[in-house]
């Protein structure tokens, strides 16, 4: 809007114009987009080292699991360098950059959930710090790389801020994309929250009781052992025949067979016991500790055969007779 104002000189009137903003379009400091974009890059490329750790330790054995990991970490990285990389002043790529960034996160983390409570092709979650530090950040990537998306249109020192969607979010958009982005959030940690507790004391349907008998079965044309109940028991390769290396989260995924059974009708093979740190008895067969995996959900399944994971290798316990 112009301004006219009137001034008079030599008795006569000399009329001025002047240039007075009608409604000023607020903008993000440089600073606060600066810090935002290096935050959400440094969580993006975090969740993906957390990612890549996970995959070299022995989550590349696991079928479809693995490669959905090497994939998590190539993008996390991608995205991570993208919105470190592309200047705030160019609104658009920016803003996209950190919205495709928010995205990824909520959908690992939500990949994560579901794995805790239901199970990923085959594969069960439970809680360890690995995953929770990875939710976490996971949750405040999210918070970060949608406020990056939906701040206010970036200005430099003396430059206006551009206009236009996307390069300027309107205000009654951005604000109500601010308060779902908040909830999303907010669902995310609470969620999170709830899958740790209830990860925590996994459950083990395949762990043998006191009294079952042990039995065998046949996976993939192999006789195998199996539980009274026929989950397919397994072997981990740096146990020793007095002592097993698997506590922690390792027994989580992979919960030992503790009682006292007696080998069924013509089992062949020596059945017997160690003592673990807790005091509990495990089986064990021809001087292998026992295990059953979190990841077999009924009977007759063995995802866990040779797969390496916490620190050995596993594989199902082949019965010759």
């Amino acid at each position: 809007m112009r301004r006219r104002e009137t001034t008079t000189r030599q008795g006569q009137p000399i009329t001025h114009s002047r240039s007075v903003p009608e409604h000023a379009t607020p903008s993000a400091p440089g600073w606060l987009q600066l810090v935002l974009r290096v935050v959400g890059s440094g969580l993006l490329i975090a969740t993906g080292a957390i990612h890549l750790d996970l995959y070299v330790t022995g989550y590349r054995t696991i079928p479809t699991i693995g490669w959905l990991f090497l994939l998590q970490v190539i993008v996390a990285f991608a995205l991570g360098l993208a919105v470190l990389a592309i200047p705030g002043r160019f609104a658009i790529p920016s803003r996209l950059a950190a919205a495709v960034g928010a995205v990824f996160a909520l959908s690992v983390l939500g990949g994560y959930l579901l794995s805790v409570w239901i199970g990923l092709f085959g594969f069960k979650e439970v809680s360890t710090t690995a995953g929770i530090v990875a939710g976490a950040v996971e949750v405040a990537a999210f918070v970060v790389l949608a406020a990056l998306a939906l701040a206010p249109a970036w200005a430099s020192r003396g430059a206006a801020a551009p206009s236009g969607f996307p390069a300027q979010v309107p205000p009654a958009i951005a604000g109500t994309a601010r308060v779902a982005a908040g909830a999303v959030a907010a669902a995310g940690a609470v969620l999170l929250g709830v899958a740790v507790t209830g990860a925590s004391v996994p459950a083990a349907p395949a762990a043998t009781a006191a009294g079952t008998t042990l039995k065998t079965t046949v996976i993939g044309g192999t006789t195998v052992l199996t539980n009274g109940k026929g989950f397919t028991l397994y072997s981990f390769a740096p146990d020793t025949p007095t002592a097993s290396k698997c506590y922690g989260s390792c027994a989580a995924y992979w919960p030992p067979a503790t009682g006292t059974a007696a080998a069924g009708s013509g089992l062949p093979g020596k059945i017997g016991t160690i003592k673990r740190t807790n005091g509990s008895l495990q089986l064990t067969y021809n001087g292998h500790p026992l295990y059953t995996y979190i990841g077999d959900s009924a009977p007759g399944q063995a995802h866990g055969n040779d797969i390496t994971l916490n620190g050995g290798l596993w594989r199902d316990v082949p019965v010759s007779r």
